[in-house]
C-alpha cells in the first residue's frame, strides 16, 4: 500500500497555558501530538503511528480520547505509570519569541519504552527540555533497529531552573548524541547552542543573542555531517531552511524557501509539525530536499490555527507543494 508507514514519535505531550502575541488564551495538549496528527492526515491506509510519551494520571484519558478520532494512532506506549508529565506556561511576545516557565516534569523515555516497536521505519524525537529523552535510547535503537532517527535538537538546548524558568542552554554533550541521529533539525538559535568555542571570556559568555551567523553554518554543517548525522536542517523563518547532507561525498548545501502563510495565528508546535512532515516526506521521497517540502508544508498548516484538526490531508499538502515548489 503506497505511503503506508510505521512511525514513532517520541517527546512529551505538555499542558500548555500560551497566551499567543494577539493575547488570546488558549489551553491545550502539545508537542508529540501535533507531528501524530500530521502524520496521521499524510499517511495512507495500513500505516500505524505511536505516539511514545510519558504523561499525568489525570491526562492520560483525556489525551487518548484526542487521539481516538485520528486514524492509524497507536496510543499503547502513551503512559502514566510514574504519574509525571510536562506542563508548561508560554506567553508570546511577537510570532516567534515567548516566555516559557515549566511547572511539571516527564520521566525520561527509556529503551524499556521503544523495545516492541523497534520494527518502525521512522523515530521521531520531539524534546522540548533536556531531561526527556536519554541518550540510552538512541543509542538502542540504533542498535536494534533500522528506522531513521529524526531528532529536534529544541530539547538538548533548553533547559529548566529550580523555579520553572526555562533557559537556552549549550548542548556541551552534543558529540555524544550525533553519532545516534541520522536528520538533525534546529533553529538558528538552537544552532547557536550547539555551535561554541571551547573557552570564552566573561564579556562573550553574558551574550543573550545566541543565533549563529549565516556564515559558520556550513563550518556547523560539516562537522555534523563528520559525526554521523546524514542531513541537517537549519529552520530560518521568513527565509525558509537551509539543508546539509552529503552527496557523491561532497556537503551539499540547498536553500528551501518557506511556504506563505496568509495569516499567522499561533506557532507553538510548527517546530514539532516541521519534524513529522520531514519524517513523511523522507520516507516517502528518499530526498532530503523533497521531504524539506513536505516538513515546510506541515509546519506551515499549524501556524493558520490553534486546533490540531489545521493539517491538510496527503492530496491538498501535495497541492500545497506544487504551487510553491513546482511540479
Amino acid at each position: 500500500m503506497e505511503n503506508k508507514y510505521k512511525i514513532a514519535v517520541l517527546g512529551p505531550i505538555p499542558r500548555d497555558h500560551i497566551t499567543t502575541y494577539q493575547n488570546e488564551v488558549v489551553e491545550k495538549y502539545g508537542c508529540v501530538l501535533y507531528p501524530v496528527v500530521a502524520l496521521s492526515t499524510l499517511c495512507g491506509e495500513g500505516s500505524v503511528i505511536y505516539p511514545v510519551s510519558h504523561v499525568r494520571e489525570i491526562d492520560e484519558k483525556k489525551i487518548k480520547n484526542i487521539l481516538t478520532d485520528m486514524k492509524y494512532v497507536d496510543s499503547t506506549y502513551l503512559t502514566s505509570d510514574a504519574d509525571q508529565g510536562d506542563v508548561i506556561d508560554l506567553k508570546y511576545s511577537d510570532q516567534n519569541k515567548r516566555l516559557e516557565k515549566q511547572t511539571g516534569f516527564m520521566n525520561p523515555i527509556v529503551p524499556d519504552d521503544v523495545k516492541d516497536i523497534l520494527d518502525c521505519e521512522a523515530f521521531v524525537f520531539v524534546p522540548v527540555t533536556d531531561f526527556e529523552t536519554s541518550l540510552e535510547v538512541l543509542k538502542y535503537i540504533k542498535s536494534n533497529s533500522r528506522g531513521v532517527v529524526i531528532f529536534d535538537a529544541h530539547g538538548p538546548t533548553n533547559g529548566c531552573t529550580h523555579t520553572g524558568n526555562r533557559f537556552l542552554k549549550l548542548w556541551v554533550d552534543r558529540d555524544s548524541w550525533l553519532p545516534y541521529i541520522d536528520i538533525l533539525k534546529m533553529n538558528l538559535e538552537e544552532a547557536g547552542c550547539s555551535w561554541f568555542n571551547k573557552e570564552y571570556s566573561p564579556e562573550e559568555i553574558i551574550e543573550e543573542d545566541r543565533k549563529l551567523s549565516m556564515d559558520i553554518l556550513p563550518e556547523f554543517a560539516k562537522h555534523c555531517l563528520n559525526q554521523g548525522v546524514k542531513a541537517l536542517y537549519i529552520t530560518l523563518d521568513e527565509m525558509g531552511c537551509v539543508a546539509y547532507f552529503t552527496e557523491n561525498g561532497k556537503m551539499k548545501e540547498k536553500w528551501i524557501k518557506r511556504i506563505q502563510v496568509d495569516k499567522v495565528v499561533d506557532t507553538t508546535g510548527c517546530g514539532d509539525s516541521f519534524a513529522g512532515g520531514l519524517a513523511f516526506g523522507y520516507l516517502k521521497t528518499k530526498d532530503y530536499v523533497q521531504a524539506c517540502y513536505y516538513a515546510n508544508a506541515t509546519g506551515a498548516q499549524r501556524c493558520t490555527g490553534t486546533e490540531l484538526k489545521i493539517y491538510k490531508n496527503l492530496k491538498e499538502t501535495e497541492e500545497q507543494i506544487a504551487e510553491t515548489y513546482g511540479d
